[in-house]
């Protein structure tokens, strides 16, 4: 018998990749419009997983007798609150994407001034950096340890 997958759809994998048409603006009003759905879809995706893991925290909390159930019960939510902390880093950066569409900054690399483009920002559309730029970012990232 096959085993069925359990999976919970987000509102952001419900948002088609754009399409630009043949010589259309770049970060014109429909590109700004989607990406502030996928931005806008991705916070609210985060929100409810920080309302999940705060409802398992309090139903799943209790005070075991036994040290090593303790234990595992405080490693499995310190690795909780540690994805939570990470997910509060990324909103930030979600708030700020949108704040830049707002300000008609949204896809311009934030060290150049090119464009990000379509792809790397469907890719990861909190990007502020163009793939070169990045590329750069991440050898001199290596080169100081």
């Amino acid at each position: 018998m096959p085993e069925t997958e359990n999976k919970i759809t987000t509102a952001m994998e419900q948002i088609a990749p754009y399409q630009p048409e043949e010589g259309e603006e770049y970060m014109n009003p429909a590109q700004e419009e989607h990406f502030r759905n996928i931005l806008r879809a991705w916070r609210q995706d985060l929100m409810e997983e920080v309302d999940r893991t705060l409802h398992h925290m309090q139903d799943e909390a209790a005070n075991f007798p036994d040290p090593n159930d303790r234990a595992s019960q405080e490693s499995e939510f310190t690795m909780e609150l540690r994805t939570r902390d990470r997910e509060r880093k990324l909103l930030k950066k979600i708030d700020e994407a949108l704040t830049a569409i707002d300000e008609g900054e949204y896809g311009y690399c934030e060290a150049c001034g090119v464009e990000i483009g379509i792809r790397r920002l469907e890719a990861r559309p909190t990007a502020t950096l163009c793939i070169d730029c990045k590329t750069l970012d991440e050898i001199r990232e290596r080169q100081r340890g």
